[in-house]
């Protein structure tokens, strides 16, 4: 009864900050229970059902939030939150890992799944690009997702991400080949 409850109550999106990070890595963990599992289609190329994010992602949002835009491994969070406080959804920005490539930032987000297809992915997205296009310096937004993820790439289509590449067999999880595509959105 309460899921139904949380379900049905508004979120709020909001911006993380050090202190968010230590439930935000739980929730992490959780939602990456669901990668590929009852359903759920695969959305990181990592093994189904694995419940742990890696170690260095770890580090990347613990040491890139504080940095300034345009520094190398800048990260920004968001988090949707549920009014007992948990975390129904996220979204980050965060440099790419190319020198020359400062005016580009990189796109990673999830819902949990007693969230999704209510539309929070699509006022996530609007969340960090409204941020992104707030910003100097910043020109495109760029993602990755594997290509079998309908929700997810119709989403981003939905939000005027354009298809640029789809690279088949560019990842193999439990030794089956997955295509990935590579998605960017022009800010200006």
């Amino acid at each position: 009864m309460n899921a139904r409850i949380e379900q049905a109550a508004p979120l709020t999106i909001r911006p993380a900050s050090a202190a968010d990070l230590a439930p935000f890595f739980v929730y992490l963990d959780e939602h990456l229970r669901d990668n590929g599992t009852d359903g759920t289609p695969l959305f990181q190329p990592q093994p189904r059902g694995h419940p742990r994010m890696p170690p260095g992602l770890r580090l990347a949002f613990i040491r890139g939030l504080p940095l300034a835009v345009g520094k190398p491994g800048w990260r920004r969070l968001w988090l949707a939150i549920g009014p007992t406080g948990n975390i129904a959804g996220h979204i980050d920005l965060r440099s790419r890992p190319e020198p020359a490539s400062g005016h580009r930032a990189m796109l990673g987000m999830g819902v949990h799944r007693l969230h999704r297809r209510r539309g929070l992915g699509a006022q996530l997205v609007d969340t960090a690009v409204a941020w992104a296009r707030a910003q100097n310096g910043l020109d495109w937004i760029d993602l990755e997702v594997m290509a079998d993820n309908a929700p997810a790439v119709g989403l981003y289509l939905r939000a005027d991400f354009s298809m640029v590449a789809r690279i088949e067999d560019m990842v193999r999880v439990d030794g089956v080949g997955y295509d990935l595509c590579y998605m960017t959105l022009r800010l200006r």
